[in-house]
């Protein structure tokens, strides 16, 4: 049992460098809610629905290639990596180049302000220039390296919109005539400020990373590209179907709502499906830490019942975050949402959480496709969701607006859960405990309904019912979990 111990210390880590720096985030939620309002809000978001498909594009799923390859030949380590290096280098030094020459063109047709559109770009740029250093250290079992830089990053990002928000607004109105009233951005445009120190964080982390460059170096071997390509490929398209399920309902939502309403309904439905980042946070820290250890340990004796006894804790700590959050969401919206005029959006809430559970069982139920090079059905599946996403959305925003979005997200990454399952049973059959993750997830959600709909949020109610699942939880799981300790 020595490889759960050293899944679940990466996962830690990795969970560190993920949970720590959103958290960080999340604190700054409160802050763009107050000054921001709902409708700079809704620029915000919509912005970053975009910057979430740029980034998809910019790395055409060269993450997941670099892993697979370094890893089917060691002997190639060292090319694969400087190719992948230099192939990601040039696109992107490319892509920069000729969007910023058509900026004024694609501000204009995406109803952006010029400046949002540049800021966008190097932003794009900045983070695809840093994806393989990243990689580098998660291949390579860096993961405190990984951890304090992502940490440092989002800690300048952090630090530059307390000064933007806060402190700049004072030592302008005490010194009027001063440099720092000249830089004073207008009330109605002070979303700019976001993106400026987003910006200035991402080129400061680059910059540390730079000596990796040099590290790895920019050796370009065009048969191994050519192979990379071919498996990324299904990746890239996988990836921007998932960057639809993730972000376009935003998009959809501000171009399908009458233009005098849309930024608002954005900000109140953005801020609200911000209180589903609880779920996020934990299915992207596990990912980050489990993926390495899929390809690594594909093939091993008892690889199959490893992954299925994964997934199984994976879905057991899932479904108690889905019905802790959902408890205690009236603590949370006052922490995270202070302008009570973003609330009418909360009905989301309990949707988001189940949608991103079933992405979060999706991610651990796909292991099948990529350690047995069928990424094609990765592809197949994303695209089956993303057609679900927009569809529904298409159907149901001029019907009920946001709400329409949030059913959406959860029909498609919900579909996709059952799909992997589905063709994961006829390529690499694992032997999942379906009983015990069925019964943990309906359970949670079953006393969501009732805290939330039911019960109305009632407190003592809701802890009650959390108390009762994680009594179920302790005495289903409590042999398994005492042979795991004792065994090294």
């Amino acid at each position: 049992m020595s490889i759960f111990k050293k899944l679940f210390k990466q996962t830690f880590i990795y969970g560190l460098a993920t949970v720590l720096p959103r958290a960080l985030a999340i604190f700054l939620v409160p802050l763009y809610v107050v000054v921001l309002g709902r409708e700079q809000y809704g620029i915000y978001a919509s912005i970053m629905a975009f910057l979430i498909l740029g980034n998809v594009l910019l790395s055409y799923g060269m993450e997941t290639a670099f892993f697979r390859f370094i890893n089917k030949d060691i002997t190639k380590k060292e090319v694969v990596q400087s190719t992948a290096l230099s192939s990601l280098t040039i696109s992107t030094l490319v892509f920069l180049t000729v969007l910023l020459f058509f900026k004024d063109s694609i501000s204009s047709f995406l109803d952006f302000r010029p400046e949002y559109i540049t800021y966008g770009l190097i932003i794009l740029a900045l983070d695809a220039l840093a994806v393989l250093p990243f990689v580098w250290f998660r291949a390579n079992e860096k993961p405190m390296k990984y951890a304090l830089l992502k940490i440092f990053n989002v800690a300048i990002n952090l630090s530059l919109n307390l000064f933007f928000f806060l402190v700049l607004p004072i030592w302008a109105k005490n010194e009027p005539t001063s440099f720092w009233n000249d830089i004073l951005l207008e009330d109605n445009n002070k979303v700019a400020y976001v993106f400026i120190a987003n910006l200035i964080a991402s080129a400061v982390t680059l910059l540390i990373l730079l000596p990796l460059y040099v590290k790895i170096g920019f050796k370009f071997n065009k048969t191994i590209w050519k192979q990379m390509i071919r498996y990324a490929f299904p990746v890239l398209i996988a990836g921007i179907a998932f960057s639809i399920n993730e972000a376009f309902d935003k998009i959809l939502l501000k171009y399908m709502l009458p233009s005098e309403i849309a930024n608002t309904e954005v900000g109140i439905y953005a801020a609200c499906y911000k209180l589903g980042v609880f779920m996020t946070l934990f299915a992207t820290a596990f990912r980050l830490g489990i993926e390495p250890f899929f390809f690594q340990h594909a093939t091993s004796e008892n690889a199959k019942e490893t992954y299925a006894t994964i997934t199984k804790y994976f879905a057991a700590f899932g479904s108690f975050i889905l019905l802790f959050v959902v408890v205690y969401l009236d603590i949370f919206k006052q922490l995270l949402i202070p302008d009570s005029s973003f609330w009418e959006a909360l009905s989301i809430v309990p949707i988001i959480l189940l949608a991103n559970l079933c992405l979060g069982l999706y991610h651990n139920l796909s292991v099948w496709y990529k350690i047995t090079d069928r990424t094609k059905y990765g592809a197949y599946i994303s695209v089956f969701g993303a057609i679900i996403t927009l569809t529904l959305n298409i159907i149901l925003i001029p019907i009920i607006s946001y709400k329409g979005s949030a059913i959406a997200t959860l029909a498609a990454y919900g579909s996709m859960m059952v799909l992997s399952y589905y063709y994961g049973r006829k390529h690499y059959r694992v032997p999942y405990n379906l009983k015990k993750i069925g019964f943990y997830v309906l359970l949670s959600v079953v006393f969501s309904v009732l805290s939330f709909y039911i019960f109305e949020g009632n407190i003592l109610i809701g802890t009650a019912l959390l108390l009762v699942f994680v009594s179920l939880l302790y005495f289903s799981e409590k042999k398994e979990i005492k042979q795991i300790l004792k065994k090294n």
